[in-house]
């Protein structure tokens, strides 16, 4: 494997190299963790409609076994870095909510579309091998998510929804790049959502997520399983705007596989930060910067996310 492949990064929608002692291929799971939180379990009413997430991530730490700064362990021994990685995402999410039901829930698809941007270098700052381990920038299409069988249910005070989205590799990959915004395996992920409606206008949400990956053929990489969930808790301010706390909680539960041999590499995470949104007449805008911390095995930083929702 070349150099450049032995370093990496992150944030669920970046692809990147193997061989290092880090959770998951390329740090990162599939999934951008943290761009829902607020009324996730609410599915819209039979109808269509679009959302865009907007995703800026920010990191300049490494965090390596038991969360030591900037340390990257490799097959040769652990090296102390400057990390730094940048992501900018657009995710185009289409979302149809049939008029059928099915065990007493509302039937719904949707496909998730992500353009990304990715910038990355990490520098050996020891006294031992190359000083540039990994430097690159990337531009592409990221891999799509399908979920043709989502159903929602609703009640007075709650609402639910499950379904099993499916990450389907077809992004920008190329196995010698340092970014890359496809990750080249399939994922497949049941989903379950729930929104509590408490009173005083508050409420609570959580969309937990269970990631089973399969192997990288162009690495023989096979990323161990994710357990992660999104959350918020929040009050409304009148019938515009509404303010909270949302974050993320990450921990994968099965150990990375190289040709089949575990490896270890198992990873964690939690974030949490300010949310707020807007609602003008059917269209609703959520702002949030999340703070990453607790960290194993993964980069380290901020997130912040535009969130915009209209019918269509």
């Amino acid at each position: 494997m070349k150099v450049a492949r032995l370093l990496v990064v992150v944030s669920a929608i970046c692809a990147l190299c193997t061989g290092v002692a880090f959770a998951t291929e390329g740090g990162g799971g599939m999934y951008p963790n943290g761009v829902e939180g607020l009324m996730t379990g609410a599915v819209p009413p039979p109808g269509d409609y679009a959302i865009n997430y907007l995703l800026y991530y920010g990191a300049d730490t490494w965090k390596g076994i038991d969360g030591a700064d900037n340390m990257l362990t490799t097959p040769d021994g652990t090296l102390p870095v400057d990390f730094k990685l940048t992501v900018w995402a657009n995710t185009f999410r289409y979302i149809h909510v049939t008029d059928k039901k099915i065990l007493g829930g509302f039937w719904a698809q949707h496909v998730f579309v992500p353009i990304v941007y990715q910038d990355v270098k990490i520098v050996n700052t020891g006294s031992v091998g190359p000083r540039v381990l990994a430097e690159d920038d990337r531009f592409g299409l990221g891999d799509i998510i399908v979920d043709p069988f989502i159903v929602a249910w609703h009640g007075e005070n709650w609402h639910a929804a499950a379904g099993v989205d499916i990450y389907v590799p077809i992004g920008t990959y190329d196995a010698d790049d340092a970014a890359s915004p496809g990750r080249n395996y399939w994922t497949f992920e049941p989903v379950v959502a729930g929104t509590l409606l408490l009173p005083g206008e508050v409420e609570v949400s959580v969309k937990a997520m269970y990631d089973i990956n399969t192997e990288n053929g162009d690495t023989d990489y096979e990323s161990g399983d994710e357990f992660h969930f999104d959350y918020a808790v929040a009050k409304k301010l009148g019938k515009e705007w509404c303010v909270g706390v949302s974050g993320f909680y990450y921990d994968q539960v099965t150990e990375d596989k190289i040709a089949g041999a575990d490896i270890g590499n198992e990873g964690q995470q939690i974030a949490v930060g300010p949310v707020v949104s807007y609602q003008s007449g059917k269209q609703t805008f959520v702002l949030k910067w999340l703070t990453e911390t607790e960290t194993e095995n993964k980069p380290e930083g901020d997130r912040f996310i535009l969130k915009f929702i209209t019918p269509l």
